[in-house]
């Protein structure tokens, strides 16, 4: 008998426990359907706790009667119940990343371009050079979406007018000769970009900069060449010689604007076209001209530039389009 009535009481402990968290949770869901704030959290595994303690406390006595364990040990804390607060909700913003690629706004640390087009002469320029053709390349750092630099090599080239080519025929002595002549400018450059609007596909940016000019300018004349190959046969053909050659280095600087346009949404490539004025601060350097050349200094000039035009400063539009990533 003794037996049975420990059995019905470890029986009876078990489901005082169920209970115990049945009742607690039905309290919880009737509060929650009720009021904004939920039922209890932290009371609930007091409770729980509390139970299997009394389990485990009273099994060990056999004198235990099924009528003392009808729940005395479930009680519900209605002050702590109401004045639960639950934790503070997520708030979700702007992403914000942290890695070795990605500015903490997200876009990207390093910036590339590559692009090609043309070379207008603007100015005093225009008087001796015409337009040609240009390309750049470059990479730099993006700080943020709207601030960024970029370290760009561009070459410009340049045609020559019509009177300069006259004008250095007269001086030479080469006239009906062929005379010919080209122009072109390397430049490394340190540029600064401002995105002034970049929201959805369409975006506009300013840029400044400055840095180093290298500027060269050949007059040449066609020659005849001759080229054998490894079996001793050898064939003439027609070459541009130079014949004369001119240099100025100089520091330079450039501003400009620029539009462009992204592939898609979610695209780090985008298609621009960009225009700049440049001013090189070439160094002046005195020689023989056409103009002076019947003159007295042209009568004892001695030196050997008769391109003293090459040395003037040089302003000019490059206008390029291509592709920023």
């Amino acid at each position: 008998m003794q037996t049975r009535r420990s059995l019905l009481s470890t029986a009876s402990r078990t489901a005082t426990i169920v209970l115990a968290f049945a009742g607690a949770g039905s309290l919880l869901q009737a509060q929650q359907l009720s009021s904004a704030k939920p039922a209890f959290t932290t009371p609930l595994k007091t409770y729980a706790a509390a139970a299997a303690s009394d389990y485990f406390d009273s099994s060990s006595s056999s004198s235990s009667s099924l009528d003392s364990d009808s729940g005395e040990h479930l009680t519900l804390d209605a002050t702590a119940l109401n004045s639960f607060q639950p934790p503070p909700r997520r708030r979700y913003g702007r992403p914000r990343y942290s890695d070795s690629h990605t500015n903490a706004d997200g876009s990207n640390k390093f910036a590339f371009v590559i692009g090609g087009g043309g070379t207008i002469p603007s100015g005093n320029t225009h008087k001796y050079y015409t337009p040609s053709y240009g390309f750049e390349v470059g990479a730099g750092r993006n700080f943020s979406q709207s601030v960024g630099v970029m370290l760009q090599v561009d070459y410009d080239r340049l045609g020559l007018q019509g009177s300069t080519i006259a004008n250095q025929d007269f001086l030479y002595g080469t006239q009906g000769a062929g005379l010919d002549g080209n122009a072109h400018i390397w430049s490394l450059t340190l540029d600064p970009t401002f995105s002034l609007v970049g929201q959805g596909s369409l975006g506009a940016y300013a840029v400044v900069g400055g840095g180093f000019y290298h500027k060269v300018t050949n007059f040449t004349l066609p020659a005849t060449g001759q080229y054998c190959d490894y079996f001793g046969f050898c064939y003439q053909y027609q070459a541009n010689q130079v014949i004369d050659h001119y240099t100025s280095n100089a520091p330079g600087v450039n501003g400009g604007l620029g539009l462009t346009y992204k592939f898609s949404r979610f695209s780090g490539q985008r298609f621009f076209v960009e225009a700049r004025y440049v001013v090189i601060f070439n160094k002046q350097r005195t020689g023989l001209t056409a103009a002076n050349s019947n003159t007295p200094f042209g009568q004892s000039y001695m030196g050997f530039n008769y391109f003293p035009a090459n040395s003037n400063r040089t302003t000019y539009f490059p206008i390029k389009v291509g592709i920023r990533f």
